[in-house]
């Protein structure tokens, strides 16, 4: 076990109860935001090693609970902290991370794995299941809210609310139990020639530290991004970005790390595991991510705006269709992959310039 990977957690939780006292001074900021990217970086590192204990398709989906852990925390903590444009900040986070996963690590992945392997092989029975509770789960948090009228705005009244978190948890557990039990065979990659082998796993022992540092990470995390949440939103401000570029830059922090191992899969030739990150990071995202963030604005009467506008109901309404045609195969080359990252950058570009 890498010995950063130990220290890291217990620095930050030093610095997470120095900080409680009040977080003054540009350096100290700085500081405790660096404690911030390290956190996260940590808490997947441990995250991995457990994942490659419990074996495909826990891992990736105890990957995709810690990402989410982590998303939730940031959220939460600047929507505590108040102000007029913290309404949308939960559903610019999850539009965010439905964009960077469905186009630009999708993409990133086809693009790599096509590069060196020329054409990449994934099952689609486990794919397309995925890519149907997305859809589903994507329509009924960011889409409806826009068309309904018993409440003003891109909103949900307190029962219309309710009712899409709960589906939002039936839905996605029910996810879960199809891949981890009633049909892990469909999620687990497609045996290829020439495919590298594994290290070796983690003992039982290693994996139950990882899992406490895990534990102590994620502890670190949330607390130093309730500290650190209007430092963050003031420099985005006076850096002169959009109010939706808090939920990219939320988003993009804490998809890197899994995104990185979904590229090292594909380079590996084992897309099907990329498929698995990739979109059970997007599930997780909305699956859990809004029931929480539902539940948080209810007990502390906070608005929360789920809707999209125009331009992004368009992106996602062609994300999903030429998802829908790259995983229909089983197979793609890097023409999928620069398909995704086309619209990925059309994404990002009319983020910044609307």
């Amino acid at each position: 076990m890498p010995l950063w990977s130990v220290l890291i957690p217990v620095a930050a939780c030093v610095l997470l109860g120095i900080a409680l006292h009040g977080v003054a001074g540009a350096l100290w900021v700085a500081v405790l935001g660096a404690t911030l990217i390290a956190s996260v970086l940590t808490a997947v590192h441990h995250a991995e090693v457990v994942a490659h204990r419990t074996g495909e398709p826990f891992g990736t989906l105890i990957l995709a609970i810690a990402v989410t852990v982590i998303e939730v925390a940031l959220i939460v903590s600047l929507m505590l902290a108040g102000g007029d444009d913290k309404a949308l900040l939960a559903r610019d986070t999850v539009f965010a991370a439905i964009m960077i996963v469905c186009n630009g690590v999708v993409g990133l992945c086809i693009l790599a794995g096509g590069i060196r392997h020329y054409e990449l092989a994934f099952r689609v029975e486990g794919t397309n299941p995925a890519l149907t509770v997305l859809a589903a789960l994507s329509t009924l948090t960011l889409v409806l809210p826009t068309f309904t009228t018993s409440s003003p705005g891109p909103t949900y009244t307190t029962s219309q609310l309710a009712f899409a978190g709960l589906s939002s948890l039936v839905l996605y557990g029910t996810f879960v139990f199809i891949q981890t039990v009633r049909h892990r065979d469909y999620f687990l990659p497609a045996a290829h020639r020439g495919e590298e082998e594994h290290a070796t796993p983690p003992t039982g022992k290693e994996a139950l530290i990882s899992g406490g540092l895990l534990v102590l990470s994620l502890v670190a995390v949330v607390g130093l991004a309730k500290t650190l949440g209007p430092a963050i939103e003031a420099a985005l401000r006076s850096a002169g970005a959009p109010r939706s570029a808090v939920g990219i830059a939320i988003a993009m922090l804490v998809l890197l790390p899994e995104s990185s191992a979904a590229i090292r899969a594909a380079l590996a030739n084992r897309l099907q595991i990329s498929f698995n990150l990739a979109l059970g990071s997007a599930l997780a995202s909305i699956g859990l991510t809004i029931p929480t963030v539902a539940l948080v604005s209810v007990v502390f009467a906070l608005p929360l705006s789920l809707g999209l506008g125009p331009v992004g109901l368009v992106l996602l309404a062609l994300t999903l269709i030429v998802s829908v045609l790259t995983l229909a195969t089983g197979r793609s080359t890097l023409l999928q992959g620069v398909v995704h990252l086309v619209i990925f950058a059309a994404y990002v570009f009319l983020t910044l310039v609307p």
